[in-house]
């Protein structure tokens, strides 16, 4: 950007618009889960396929996202940014084609998936590059719940028009949203090379905290995903919700998971290890106490409610304390960061998915909650004090 910032307003536009963009990779990665019914049929696979659709995306982003942030540091952030978006929306109507193959939705999903790897690596450092140093914390606030808006929005208001207008009317919208945040980022973000601003770098290297901050991001993630990915399941079987009431439930989960996000976004510049510590830490409560208290509705409930409340922040406050810590290049310390989140998403679902036919869903939060419980001794472990000063406490 150089030593001149653009007007206020471009500034706010350009935000504005890669959260929308935000919103819509996190919708795109999701929307097949509440669209599986419908697309099962009309692709005639199975559901177990169409699951794999947000599966293979998810490990696709983990693989990718380091070796893109070094094959792309060189180009300039508004070109990327926009051939990013561009290959979204061409992906989302490949996808909202009418007669289409499962082959054809499988390398539309890969395509996306390849543009949200490297979107998430460039999205923070491009957007807290455009306002001083100190309200890093607040921007990545703001992004954080344009990517949660699409629990509690997108994926519910996809479902809700594919069911009315079939699967693939809201791909179709997709698209249409991706091609605005385009044009905004091409008309409205100054070119400069990736090198150029405070953004690049981390305002604190520490290179030891880095990789406390990526292990507490895979173990935390892991923890969490064992868990919820079988919630339905918790919810039904020990809560005994009837499936309107678990539809209910789900969406408090995300209204939750917003609110915590709106609530954390602006405390991350004043307390940047408080609003990591305490989230870890509330995740881990909420998922052992849906271990032990699962079966009454109304503590199911409330510790659902807390866990939503604690899982968005803690991938927020990992990515500004990455942005924060970062030995070298941001892009490369987010895109191990990403990795880290995508791999423990995976990772937890095949980990509830093992333990499930053995301890049933209670079992699988239990699991969770040791991993995330883990997560924060890595987080809270004391460092090494130097000899010198342990010799002189002595």
């Amino acid at each position: 950007m150089g030593s001149i910032r653009p007007a206020a307003w471009r500034r706010s536009a350009v935000v504005a618009a890669l959260m929308l963009a935000a919103f819509t990779f996190n919708t795109a990665e999701n929307l097949p889960t509440g669209l599986l019914s419908l697309m099962a049929a009309d692709l005639r696979v199975s559901p177990t396929a169409v699951g794999a659709l947000v599966t293979g995306y998810g490990l696709t982003v983990a693989v990718v996202s380091l070796p893109a942030a070094r094959l792309t540091r060189s180009v300039p952030r508004r070109y990327l940014l926009a051939g990013l978006l561009g290959l979204l929306a061409a992906a989302s109507w490949v996808s909202a084609l009418g007669s289409i193959s499962y082959a054809l939705v499988l390398a539309a999903r890969v395509g996306t998936a390849l543009a949200q790897a490297s979107f998430w690596v460039l999205m923070g450092p491009v957007a807290v590059g455009l306002f001083p140093p100190g309200r890093r914390g607040r921007v990545m606030g703001l992004l954080s719940v344009g990517g949660s808006l699409a629990t509690v929005l997108g994926v519910p208001a996809g479902t809700w028009l594919g069911g009315r207008g079939g699967w693939h009317a809201p791909f179709a919208v997709l698209g249409a949203l991706a091609l605005v945040s385009l044009v905004v980022v091409a008309a409205l973000l100054p070119t400069s090379h990736p090198q150029e601003g405070h953004a690049a770098y981390g305002v604190a290297p520490d290179r030891r905290r880095f990789f406390v901050v990526v292990a507490t991001t895979a173990l935390s993630v892991t923890g969490v995903f064992a868990g919820f990915t079988y919630v339905v399941v918790l919810l039904e079987d020990v809560g005994g919700f009837g499936e309107d009431a678990v539809s209910g439930v789900l969406f408090a989960f995300g209204a939750a998971a917003l609110a915590g996000v709106a609530l954390a976004g602006p405390l991350l510049d004043r307390f940047p290890r408080a609003t990591l510590t305490v989230p870890v830490a509330t995740q881990a409560a909420a998922l052992l106490g849906l271990y032990a208290a699962a079966s009454s509705q109304v503590a199911a409930v409330a510790l659902l409610m807390l866990l939503g409340a604690s899982v968005a922040p803690v991938f927020m406050a990992t990515q500004s304390q990455v942005l924060r810590v970062a030995p070298g290049r941001t892009e490369s310390a987010l895109a191990a960061n990403s990795a880290a989140f995508n791999a423990g998403v995976a990772a937890g679902a095949l980990l509830g998915g093992a333990l499930l036919p053995l301890t049933g869903a209670r079992g699988t939060f239990l699991a969770g909650g040791m991993l995330t419980v883990g997560a924060l001794a890595v987080l809270t472990w004391p460092e090494d004090k130097p000899v010198r000063a342990v010799a002189e406490s002595r």
